[in-house]
């Protein structure tokens, strides 16, 4: 809204200096006396960009005293009124001036702005399509961003993408638009689309760090962890100094397993941007990760110190217990974790190998029941809840997994699972029958039948199948 350097220039007249004097004097009961309009427009705008919004509207009812006919003075009070907070009064300013003036830029855009705030998207995107078209060039890539996240409050995500196309046309330059287009994709389910978005700005600007750390955001979300850490290292190439891309690339160490890695890029993360308990928390995963026990408290533990109510640290904390032999000790911090986050199911479903581990089979079923409530995608729970309930009756996980199957779960290793059980119950034919669906569904997936039962790796009609698909 305000040209810095532009009025930097103006505030080199040394007029300023002493206007700031007077006008402090006046604050402390004294008297400011005239000045031309043009100094009272300098004191104001430097007032509104120094922060001082409440200085800045008693000065500019003070300019109102001595040129009440002039808008300018009333707009940047309906300006300062709104930084500061006062949305409706500057609303009603804003109004005044309308009865009396055209509309221009800069009252359109504050307009805009206050609607933004008090979170009325539907004005906002009005008075920034008014502002747009009475925008200088400079200006509009500001207002296309302020009019793309306002479509993004909305969910309106393809026009948001038609905003930040105009943008993208005006300014090939603009990151934020090709980082807020990304985002619109994510939120529609298209990610690959978002990974071309990076893709084809770093085409045109290689060497973006940012666009390459969002490109690698991008792979992550793909669960490509491979070509995040390839992204990553470009980002580091161009800005070495960039803490945020060391902490993602921690995590894309981690994912892959490679905890040593994965230490090396939290720790140099922490270096740049200081101690954080989520990367404390992830290198206490590391450490438990590599049987590294006591190291792996120290982090957790730490983590905790700096963020009490985060939750992986006690539920980590938990797990290290239960990894010492201390599985009682380590259920209370896992319930810690549960208080904190009730609707983790990846937390129930710890809780529920915790107390089946000390032969507390109720509460055990409790919580594998819990966590596929909340999660009913995780295929190592389902797993292991079907692995319990067939230590009881493998009728009874056949039963539990046939109900589970109507509720039309996108959990694919549930009829692979079926497979198994259906082999185990003695219906052969009908096991080989679900195994050659489940190859030609999701050949991948079918394959971890030999995991899941290793026994029938053995079984001619089962290796066949898998050959022959």
């Amino acid at each position: 809204m305000f040209d810095d350097d532009e009025e930097e220039e103006r505030f080199s007249d040394g007029d300023l200096k002493e206007d700031l004097e007077r006008f402090e004097a006046f604050l402390n009961g004294g008297s400011i006396g005239f000045l031309d309009s043009d100094r009272w427009e300098v004191l104001l705008d430097h007032l509104l960009i120094a922060g001082q919004y409440n200085k800045a509207i008693i000065c500019a009812d003070e300019a109102l005293t001595q040129f009440s006919y002039n808008a300018f003075f009333k707009l940047r009070k309906a300006q300062a009124l709104s930084a500061s907070g006062k949305l409706k009064e500057a609303l009603n300013l804003l109004t005044q001036i309308e009865k009396t003036e055209l509309p221009n830029f800069e009252l359109l855009l504050t307009r805009a702005s206050i609607f933004s705030q008090l979170k009325d998207s539907t004005n906002a995107i009005k008075y920034f399509k008014a502002a747009l078209e009475l925008a200088e060039k400079e200006d509009r890539d500001e207002i296309y961003l302020d009019l793309a996240i306002e479509y993004q409050y909305k969910s309106k995500f393809k026009q948001a993408i038609a905003v930040l196309t105009e943008a993208l046309e005006s300014n090939p330059l603009n990151e934020g638009a090709v980082y807020e287009m990304a985002h619109c994709y994510e939120q529609m389910g298209k990610p690959e689309a978002s990974l071309k978005c990076f893709s084809d700005y770093i085409d045109e600007n290689p060497y973006s760090f940012t666009a390459w750390y969002n490109l690698g955001n991008s792979y992550s979300r793909l669960e490509d962890y491979e070509k995040a850490i390839w992204a990553y290292d470009y980002c580091l190439l161009i800005n070495e100094d960039f803490g945020p891309v060391y902490f993602n690339l921690g995590n894309s160490y981690l994912s892959l397993d490679k905890y040593t890695k994965a230490i090396e890029n939290f720790e140099k993360c922490m270096e740049l941007d200081g101690e954080d308990p989520i990367a404390l928390c992830y290198l206490g995963e590391c450490h438990e990760q590599m049987g590294e026990l006591d190291l792996a408290k120290l982090y957790y533990n730490k983590s905790i110190e700096l963020a009490p109510q985060l939750a992986d640290a006690w539920l980590g904390l938990g797990i290290v217990k239960d990894l010492e032999g201390q599985t009682k000790e380590g259920i209370v911090l896992i319930h810690k974790a549960s208080e904190i986050d009730p609707d983790n199911g990846s937390i129930y479903h710890v809780l529920a190998g915790a107390y089946e581990k000390i032969d507390e089979f109720d509460k055990a079923q409790e919580y594998y029941i819990l966590s596929l409530e909340f999660n009913p995608e995780d295929e190592e729970c389902l797993i292991n809840y079907i692995n319990f309930l067939k230590t009881r009756s493998i009728g009874e996980a056949y039963s539990y997994l046939t109900e589970f199957e109507e509720f039309d779960f996108d959990n694919r290793i549930a009829k692979v699972l079926k497979v198994s059980l259906l082999w185990e119950m003695g219906q052969d034919a009908n096991a080989l029958d679900l195994f050659k669906t489940c190859l030609i569904e999701d050949k991948e997936r079918a394959l971890e039948l030999f995991d899941i039962n290793p026994a029938l790796k053995n079984v001619v009609d089962f290796v066949l199948l898998a050959d022959q698909n």
